[in-house]
């Protein structure tokens, strides 16, 4: 018995892995049947003036930051590159927190998913699909993906954490 007593705890990050591969299967799921049934620049109202299905390519970041670059090719690289980094520090984290399943590590496998689901379209396809089109009252916000969506859920997720009062024990 003495030797079950040294051996490594039982680990639950492969259950945040899960989310995260779930993210990016989700993420690839969607953007490949937009592609496939949504023509390219037109929209499929689902909830009129409210919520539609569209088509879009994002040559740049968030709110096509830098997509009139005139340097796309350096744009799509380095935004590939910053969100490697960032998709590694994030994995590095789920790894030393890997041993509790909470807000903060499920929010970083969110994150972790959806950073991955838009660096594959960067790298395979130089762009990211954009399908979801949000209208509120008369403004149109900019069109969005599951990619993003996971990451926006899984920042409010780790800013409410951290918002939250901390018990005695946790850091």
């Amino acid at each position: 018995m003495s030797l079950l007593r040294n051996w490594p705890r039982p680990t639950r990050l492969p259950w945040l892995l899960l989310i995260s591969a779930a993210a990016i299967v989700l993420d690839r799921i969607t953007k490949v049947w937009v592609a496939a049934h949504v023509p390219y620049g037109t929209a499929i109202p689902v909830i009129d003036r409210v919520l539609g299905i569209s088509h879009w390519n994002n040559d740049g970041a968030a709110f096509s930051l830098f997509a009139s670059s005139a340097s796309p090719q350096t744009v799509r690289w380095m935004l590939v590159l910053f969100a490697s980094l960032a998709a590694l520090v994030v994995l590095v984290l789920m790894i030393r927190l890997g041993n509790r399943i909470g807000i903060t590590t499920t929010a970083l496998a969110l994150v972790l998913g959806g950073a991955i689901g838009n660096i594959y379209d960067r790298v395979a396809y130089g762009s990211v699909i954009d399908f979801i089109e949000v209208h509120i009252v008369n403004y149109h916000y900019p069109d969005f993906n599951v990619a993003d969506s996971c990451v926006v859920v899984g920042a409010c997720l780790l800013v409410l954490d951290s918002l939250m009062p901390q018990r005695d024990g946790q850091s």
